[in-house]
């Protein structure tokens, strides 16, 4: 009897060291940090998709940090009507590609890190914006700053496995948004550091309360400038990796100007000049890449049109949001047939479900802000926060979708601060029931998100559930189509071809992969006629497609192959006048011209491009390799030197750089390049041949021995992993 007396209290007890751990701030953050990497794990098995074949294969600014400063002047996209200036992802995928080569692993480990770290840089600064005298939340219950912490965790948890975020975590070529969210967040907390005028320290270690030390010294001067000067910074960064970074200078300003009441006028006005020098120093960057032309043929869409876009855009963001359902990219809420005639509007009243559904959404947040209660003002701010980021994807501005699951990576916080707000309002046993129906929402969506990062798993995967589930475009088809290509499923890749052109006739890159199709089972008359046909269109079709060269390319390869190589060479010249930044036209026709005038000819079309432009890995090595087959050793060494330096994983410059110098009988430059190669592929039994040999015609047959019995050691575990 006396022992059942004594269990409540102890089971009261182990209640409050429960409840007093989870309140524990880094078991929180550990919590964040493990949920997040683990919903995001199979996305590390993941290929490189889509973009990732340029951004991470074939991009020329990741291959060397010799080239950190040029990506400032380019932008992301070298042949495309893109105008995304985004340097800073492309040097994080710098830092990528020096780690881990060209191994999608790392890029998507890179991915989920950056998305975590962002996910726990939004709870810090919610604790912090929730926290009194912040002005989102103004509640004089004791109680108030648990629940302030409370929430600012859930809304982060949430937010971290939301599935909405797969094509910004689980596609590599996404983390512009998590870069940018990240470094403004960072910002952001930096700017909320420096206002700091005396030390605070928590009452208890497990709330957070605070408690003025006044005979704690002020924080020095040269902190309270660094930290600003550090916020700065990264503001500039974040802007440099994507623009959504301006929508979050705009929040700061209206938390600023509108809602802190511990700022005062003299630091709001700071605040201000000093966002403003911010994007002046961003709007100077972004002149460096020069003008882009803009694509033509754009639809022009009205009023009523557009209207009614904002509203399809607002009801599936509010959907998605709320029922993550048949997530995929390519997703559109928009069909031109509807709007041809009077009469195909009428037809599309049913179809305007979304439209009724933005309506909803929209009447939801405006009530939500007029409701008097302790949360309104933390409504007012989350709603200000989702149309803040809303507006720019909403179909107001011309893009190149209409809707983006991506693009709700900033506002879903404003959402779910939304409904915070509306949580505040509750009494406490309601809140608590909240809190249980947010935690099996994060498993939920935790689970949603696992199974999302699988379509990312390989490009053939990622096409065939993108069209299952609605996201039918062009360019799936295309790369699909594409992809059976190289499979050898001729009869699949010419059939989606033909769709395609049947949708789109003027598709430039649909047309010359068909005829590459047609020419592989034979069907050449077809094939020519489709790539002759290009040529004479390719100038109009380039105002409204990139990459309209492609059939150029092709057919003088065609030519070539059919041994009339006078004629490629003879289009691809006339081509360059059109495309003269082209590559891989100005390499196609160097390669013709060596082969039937000589490496000097051809040595002329490599250095006027290379001229222009330095950064260009395979053109300098081409220059080498020239050089070298010309017989000027000299030169030759210097462009393969050169070719080396900007790719930090490249062989190929270091093995022809080594046999030009033992031709030249410099056989220790020769054995320091080689042994460069053999860093750079230590696994490859190749370059110990290679080394090997230079060895031996040094007199080092010793350590000639050893690198042939590496050979044979690399050789066997190869046949062995080959059994296996």
């Amino acid at each position: 009897m006396d022992q059942s007396a004594a269990d409540p209290p102890s089971h009261a007890n182990l209640g409050k060291q429960l409840a007093a751990l989870c309140g524990k701030q880094w078991l929180r953050y550990l919590f964040l940090a493990v949920v997040g990497i683990l919903v995001r794990l199979p996305a590390l098995q993941g290929q490189a998709v889509w973009d990732d074949d340029y951004l991470v294969y074939d991009n020329p600014f990741i291959k060397s940090p010799l080239l950190a400063l040029e990506a400032f002047r380019h932008y992301l996209f070298l042949d495309s009507y893109s105008p995304h200036y985004r340097p800073v992802q492309n040097l994080s995928f710098m830092a990528d590609y020096y780690l881990w080569n060209t191994d999608p692993s790392g890029f998507h480990l890179t991915n989920i890190l950056l998305h975590v770290a962002s996910g726990l840089l939004l709870y810090r600064l919610l604790i912090l914006l929730f926290s009194k005298g912040a002005g989102i939340w103004n509640n004089t219950d004791p109680r108030s700053n648990s629940t302030a912490s409370l929430s600012a965790f859930l809304i982060a948890a949430l937010w971290i496995v939301h599935p909405v975020h797969s094509a910004a975590v689980d596609y590599i070529s996404g983390r512009a948004d998590s870069l940018a969210f990240l470094f403004a967040a960072s910002a952001w907390l930096l700017v909320l550091r420096a206002r700091v005028k005396a030390s605070l320290t928590p009452a208890n270690p497990g709330s957070e309360q605070v408690t003025r030390l006044p005979l704690q010294r002020k924080q020095p001067w040269w902190l309270t400038f660094a930290l600003y000067l550090c916020a700065a910074f990264f503001a500039l960064l974040s802007l440099c990796s994507r623009e959504i970074a301006c929508i979050w200078i705009l929040l700061f300003l209206i938390h600023t100007l509108v809602f802190a009441k511990n700022v005062d006028r003299k630091a709001k006005i700071a605040a201000v000049i000093c966002c403003a020098l911010v994007l002046a120093a961003y709007g100077g960057l972004h002149q460096l890449p020069g003008e882009r032309a803009e694509k033509g043929g754009s639809e022009n869409w009205g009023v009523p049109i557009r209207a009614t876009l904002m509203l399809r855009a607002l009801g599936d963001y509010g959907r998605l949001m709320v029922f993550p359902a048949n997530l995929h990219m390519e997703r559109t809420v928009f069909d031109p047939n509807n709007y041809r005639t009077r009469d195909s509007w009428r037809d599309s009243a049913n179809s305007e479900y979304l439209a009724v559904l933005g309506l909803f959404v929209f009447a939801a947040f405006a009530y939500g802000c007029v409701k008097k209660g302790a949360g309104r003002r933390t409504r007012i701010m989350g709603a200000i926060w989702f149309f803040a980021g809303y507006l720019p994807i909403s179909n107001i501005l011309l893009l190149n979708a209409t809707v983006a699951e991506h693009w709700l990576y900033l506002p879903s916080v404003g959402f779910l601060i939304f409904l915070a707000g509306c949580a505040f309002d509750l009494p406490q046993h309601f809140q608590r029931m909240l809190a249980g129906v947010a935690i099996a929402a994060i498993i939920a969506l935790g689970v949603r998100s696992a199974n999302r990062s699988t379509d990312w798993g390989d490009p053939e995967t990622f096409y065939k559930r993108t069209l299952a589930a609605g996201g039918s475009s062009a360019r799936v088809e295309v790369n699909l189509g594409l992809i059976y290509g190289r499979h050898g499923d001729y009869a699949k890749a010419e059939k989606l071809f033909r769709h395609v052109l049947e949708l789109t006739p003027n598709y430039p890159i649909a047309r010359s992969n068909l005829a590459d199709i047609l020419s592989r089972q034979g069907k050449t008359t077809e094939a020519e006629a489709l790539l002759t046909n290009a040529i004479k269109i390719a100038p109009l079709e380039a105002k409204e497609y990139p990459r309209t060269w492609v059939g150029i390319y092709n057919l003088a390869g065609f030519w070539h192959n059919a041994n009339d190589d006078a004629a490629a060479i003879a289009l691809l010249e006339h081509a360059r006048v059109n495309y003269p930044e082209v590559w891989e036209l100005v390499s196609r026709q160097s390669e013709l011209v060596r082969r039937t005038r000589g490496p000097l000819a051809a040595l002329d079309l490599v250095q006027a491009f290379v001229r222009k432009n330095w950064w260009h890995h395979a053109a300098r090595l081409a220059e080498g390799r020239l050089y070298a087959e010309n017989g000027d050793a000299v030169h030759a060494i210097q462009a393969l030197h050169y070719a080396a330096m900007l790719d930090v994983h490249d062989v190929e410059a270091l093995n022809l750089l080594a046999s030009t110098c033992v031709r030249q009988h410099q056989l220790n430059q020769a054995f320091a390049a080689q042994k460069r190669a053999v860093a750079r592929e230590p696994d490859k039994p190749s370059q110990y041949l290679i080394l090997s040999d230079i060895l031996e015609k040094m007199g080092r047959n010793s350590e000639a021995q050893a690198a042939r019995a590496k050979v044979s050691q690399l050789q066997a575990l190869a046949m062995e992993s080959h059994r296996g």
